[in-house]
């Protein structure tokens, strides 16, 4: 499902979202680096809440509603919510900050177990890698990205996948695999 949260200018819209599904599919899905999005892709439960929010301020107050809206919506009908805000937050480093404030505002909001944050940006990059190191792939995404996950969803996932602490590192080794060229060639097949 999706939702414009502001206006956007015809087609803009559509292009961030389609982008966004086609990094979901073939990157996350298609390479395996998240074991648990096939299931809920699947059965559509996937929430993908695009903002026009320009600064720090308003991507907060967008956020507080996300949450508020993941909260009371049953994990049946909504399990995890990709909140875009390709207007905030395009510099890496501003974003690196700001996911320490949206995690502040999780757990101002006592949703501190009950939620997580996850990070994707376009420009992510792992500490003490260097930018173009394709390990950072694993966590880029066409758009800036707060990817809200429910914990029980996660522990739920966690129980039924073996070893799922390895996931990051086999997650590294596919990227190495696959290289820069292989990650080009995702995108123009």
């Amino acid at each position: 499902m999706s939702e414009l949260l502001h206006p956007y200018p015809a087609g803009e819209a559509d292009a961030i979202l389609d982008a966004t599904r086609a990094w979901l599919e073939r990157a996350v899905i298609g390479l395996n680096l998240c074991p648990f999005a096939k299931s809920v892709v699947v059965k559509k439960q996937v929430r993908y809440a695009l903002t026009a929010a320009s600064d720090a301020d308003q991507l907060l107050a967008e956020l507080e509603n996300e949450f508020a809206h993941l909260a009371a919506t049953p994990p049946a009908e909504l399990d995890t919510t990709l909140l875009i805000h390709p207007r905030a937050m395009s510099d890496f480093l501003d974003y690196h900050f700001f996911v320490a404030e949206a995690d502040a505002l999780l757990r101002r909001l006592d949703y501190e177990g009950v939620f997580q944050i996850a990070s994707l940006h376009p420009h992510y990059e792992f500490a003490g890698c260097d930018p173009d190191d394709i390990a950072n792939y694993t966590n880029r995404s066409p758009y800036p990205t707060l990817h809200l996950l429910r914990e029980s969803s996660i522990d739920r996932a966690v129980a039924a996948f073996p070893d799922a602490e390895a996931i990051y590192e086999r997650n590294i080794d596919t990227m190495q695999r696959l290289g820069h060229a292989g990650w080009r060639k995702l995108w123009t097949d």
